[in-house]
C-alpha cells in the first residue's frame, strides 16, 4: 500500500512477489511531484522483487524529469541490493 503523507509516499505492508506489480504501478502513478520520497518505515517483507520496485519508479520519475529518492529502506532490502551488486543504483537520500 502506498499513501501519500504530503511531503513524501508511505509505502507499507510487504513488498513481495505478490505485491511488485500492484506497487510499481501505483508508484509511478504518484510521481506528480518534482520530487518524490518514497518511505519504506513501514515496509515489513522484502523480497528480490522488491529491488525491481524501486528500479521502476526511478526509471519513470527519471524519464518524467523527476528525483526519486527511497528513505528508510529496511535492512533486508540494503542487503539484497549488496548482493545483487547494485547498491550504487539505489536512489538512497
Amino acid at each position: 500500500m502506498i499513501r501519500d503523507a504530503g511531503d513524501r509516499l508511505e509505502v507499507s505492508g510487504a513488498m513481495t512477489l505478490a505485491t511488485a506489480r500492484r506497487l510499481a504501478q501505483a508508484g509511478i502513478g504518484m510521481l506528480g511531484r518534482e520530487q518524490v520520497v518514497f518511505d519504506l518505515a513501514q515496509v515489513h517483507e522484502v523480497d528480490s522483487s522488491s529491488l525491481t520496485v524501486v528500479f521502476a519508479w526511478a526509471r519513470a520519475a527519471r524519464a518524467r524529469g523527476k528525483r526519486m529518492v527511497i528513505s528508510n529502506p529496511p535492512r533486508n532490502l540494503l542487503s539484497l541490493a549488496e548482493l545483487y551488486g547494485v547498491t550504487e543504483l539505489l536512489p538512497l537520500g
